[in-house]
């Protein structure tokens, strides 16, 4: 026997039930912002934009339970996003655009102040740009002698567990620029940012390249899912 459609009533108290909760959830966030919310209900808010008439608590639960946090999901490939069952193109776009402003805000952030006199800053862009990605990126942060941000370019893209770095090309560009110090950044898509015997190794050779020449290396910073790491911090250089 052929299944037999809702009654038109059912479906009219369905969809009057997740309008009530979108409205609400929206006053929620209107009245007492992100902090009232749970990460799901935060991911409810950016689907609503894309998917207009579906309960997508479901779904917003699934994706933090795939990716493990909002800010994961906002940093997950286009690809894998685009193949997630229930995202389609619009939403992995919206996700992309909003991931984008997020490091477009982050780099204002620090672009306003001393680098180093507003270091939670500057570890809070690193980590918008880079904690999740799926290939090493070796960046530098480039200072003038007040410690204000010239550039920041990203020098090196790698392979999920390697980023090739020439340390006469690091000092190179820093000289071009007419910088007096530098930040290393680069990320460990492993999710562990615990510094190896290479980057320990490869930043020396930068502090060694530099100091003739007055470039100081202030830091390099390894960004990972779970954290960070800072080999000044660690006394490792």
């Amino acid at each position: 026997m052929a299944a037999s459609n809702p009654p038109d009533g059912d479906k009219t108290v369905r969809e009057d039930h997740a309008a009530g909760h979108r409205h609400r959830l929206r006053e929620r966030f209107s009245r007492a912002g992100v902090s009232a919310l749970q990460n799901y209900e935060l991911l409810e808010l950016l689907l609503f934009r894309t998917i207009p008439r579906r309960d997508v608590k479901p779904l917003a639960k699934q994706l933090i339970a795939e990716f493990g946090s909002v800010a994961e999901v906002l940093g997950a490939p286009y690809a894998r996003l685009y193949g997630f069952d229930g995202i389609g193109e619009a939403t992995a776009i919206d996700f992309k655009i909003i991931e984008a402003a997020g490091r477009e805000l982050a780099r204002g952030e620090i672009k306003k102040r001393t680098i180093l006199g507003s270091w939670s800053s500057v570890i809070d862009y690193c980590r918008a740009s880079m904690a999740f990605e799926s290939r090493e990126i070796f960046r530098i942060l480039f200072l003038d002698k007040r410690n204000g941000l010239i550039a920041d370019e990203v020098q090196q893209t790698g392979t999920v567990d390697h980023t090739p770095v020439y340390p006469r090309e690091v000092v190179k560009r820093a000289l071009e620029l007419s910088a007096t110090a530098v930040i290393l950044v680069h990320n460990h898509p492993s999710g562990d940012p615990t510094p190896s015997h290479a980057d320990i190794a490869m930043t020396r050779q930068i502090v060694d390249a530099g100091k003739p020449l007055g470039v100081l290396v202030h830091d390099h910073i390894i960004i990972g899912r779970n954290g960070h790491s800072s080999l000044k911090g660690q006394g490792l250089i």
